[in-house]
């Protein structure tokens, strides 16, 4: 994969149908087909239902990957890839990095990329200015490398790689038969060039003498350290200086934050985590990945230029419809041949909307624009879309062209299309072993009407006893289905193909009052019959619009 290609999704509306899966498939492998510059990725914004699920098996396609939301994330954010820092080296050189890297945070990780703890230059100027403790270095577990990178220090005995661990840090300013009063058992002593201040350090078994202003080390001087394991450093610097820099040399394990750390992963939605950067005054924040790994750091500014997702919807243009969030990406193009929705872009995208049966045939149509040959499996998809779209032709919304480019992807896909719809739609149908709500959501959308939304459910099948089975399931959930949409009306078609009949179950009074007055029927205990209506789109939806506009 190219990782500097745009990423361009491709997804239907959420309760996906076959028409919604099969376009994003095929448009995303058109675009592919046509073009370098961007990755075209198709997506669903909900579960596969049976009759899909056979039309994928039967052509050898996956289903796309599922997508609740494009809302921006982290990952969608300029993270900044820092370094990984090990929680050894000195508050000198963490200050150092942060210099050169122009930050005031650093993450520091263990050996398996494991985000260990926090520091920022705020903990590094408090580890200068309030520490008055002179056992600090050796509470701090300070490894002697850090101590000579510090000092610009160079080892004459001892190895670096050890701890000071104990006693406390400092000064021979006095002559020898003072120092004997305060130099205790494994102290580290600042000291000049008097070989009589180095041989007292070390008799009182001093853990380390610093001798500053690269004043030479007798080798009886060293012979002796060595004898009672005492640590010489020699350094370029006078005392003052290494007395004002030795503290640098600590660990920052020693000053990082460990604890209750704030974190973000890289699927976090910034809606989501908002709030928690304006009210951590944090500079920076910790990114980590799916295995907890640390990935990098980002900020409040980088909010500013997050990169919208980019999305192109197909098989609809109501807001209602589309994958949440949708007010967060770039749509960049709509292909439908649906009724022009509620959904608003943020600028002019290529719209294309035909008054056709299936929004599949109006990809075979570009295909053939673009004179691409439809591969036989993408022929497979798209023909069934529009069988399954026009209910083998039967339906209101059905057009020649639909029949026409239904026919032609048949030849191509070499099946035949009236034994491979009784296969799809008894697929379909085969719904003893779903729950309510299973069935409930296979092809349920919402429609904005005016100030009135409208939740719209349909099954179809080619039998009135698959349809009775349904029925006995999906009443008694109607009333949960409902609530949970908070929608002001909600129906449900149960479409018997064969028949070319709908039986239209109603939830409320006002859903039963207005089903009545618009078609004409009796509604009883929530049912009536649609004679001749098998087309939400064509037939259902545009009787309400005109109803409720007047």
């Amino acid at each position: 994969m190219d990782l500097e290609k745009r990423k361009i999704y491709v997804c239907g509306h959420k309760n996906p149908d076959t028409d919604s899966i099969c376009s994003a498939i095929a448009y995303s492998a058109l675009k592919n087909s046509i073009t370098n510059s961007d990755l075209y990725v198709p997506k669903r914004a909900g579960e596969v239902n049976e009759e899909t699920n056979y039309v994928l098996q039967r052509f050898k396609a996956e289903a796309p990957d599922f997508i609740d939301d494009v809302g921006t994330q982290v990952k969608d954010m300029d993270i900044r890839r820092l370094q990984e820092i090990d929680s050894s080296i000195s508050l000198k050189k963490a200050w150092t990095i942060m210099k050169e890297d122009n930050v005031e945070t650093l993450s520091i990780t263990t050996g398996e990329h494991v985000l260990a703890g926090l520091i920022t230059i705020g903990d590094i100027a408090k580890s200068y200015m309030d520490i008055y403790d002179s056992n600090i270095l050796s509470e701090a577990k300070t490894r002697y490398r850090n101590i000579l990178e510090t000092i610009d220090g160079k080892m004459i005995v001892g190895n670096e790689e050890e701890l000071f661990e104990a006693g406390k840090v400092l000064i021979a300013a006095a002559n020898p038969d003072l120092m004997e009063n305060y130099i205790e058992a494994a102290d580290l002593v600042i000291l000049g060039n008097r070989y009589e201040s180095q041989l007292c350090a070390i008799e009182m078994h001093a853990g380390c003498i610093i001798v500053c202003e690269g004043a030479a080390v007798s080798r009886t001087i060293q012979s002796l350290a060595k004898e009672k394991k005492c640590v010489i450093i020699s350094t370029p610097h006078d005392t003052y200086t290494v007395a004002r820099l030795i503290n640098q040399s600590m660990p920052i394990d020693y000053f990082m934050k460990k604890e209750n750390l704030i974190t973000f992963r890289m699927d976090d939605f910034t809606d989501n985590i908002k709030d928690i950067m304006a009210k951590k005054r944090h500079r920076d924040f910790p990114v980590i990945d799916e295995q907890g790994h640390y990935v990098g750091t980002i900020s409040r500014r980088n909010l500013l230029g997050i990169k919208r997702k980019n999305i192109i919807l197909v098989d609809h243009n109501e807001k209602t419809q589309a994958v949440d969030n949708i007010d967060s990406a770039e749509v960049i193009e709509i292909i439908d041949h649906h009724r022009i929705g509620t959904l608003e872009t943020r600028g002019p995208v290529t719209f294309r909307n035909q008054p056709v049966g299936c929004t599949s045939t109006i990809i075979y149509q570009i295909y053939n624009e673009h004179n691409i040959e439809v591969p036989p499996d993408i022929a497979g998809l798209l023909c069934s879309a529009i069988i399954s779209d026009t209910l083998v032709f039967r339906s209101p919304t059905c057009t020649q062209i639909d029949r026409d480019a239904a026919n032609h992807l048949a030849e191509i896909a070499d099946i035949d299309i009236e034994e491979h719809a009784t296969n799809m739609f008894t697929a379909g149908s085969n719904l003893e072993d779903k729950l309510p709500e299973e069935i409930f959501y296979q092809d349920f959308k919402k429609f904005k009407i005016g100030k009135i939304t409208l939740g719209v459910g349909q099954i179809s099948a080619m039998s009135s006893e698959k349809l009775e089975k349904i029925k006995e399931k999906i009443v008694p959930y109607l009333e949960q289905a409902d609530k949970e949409n908070k929608v002001d009306m909600l129906f449900f078609m149960l479409t018997d193909i064969i028949a070319a009949s709908t039986e239209l179950l109603c939830q409320g009074e006002e859903s039963k009052r207005l089903a009545e007055e618009i078609f004409d029927i009796k509604v009883v205990e929530s049912s009536g019959t649609l004679v001749d209506v098998v087309s939400r789109k064509k037939q259902f939806i545009p009787a309400f619009v005109v109803a409720l506009q007047q």
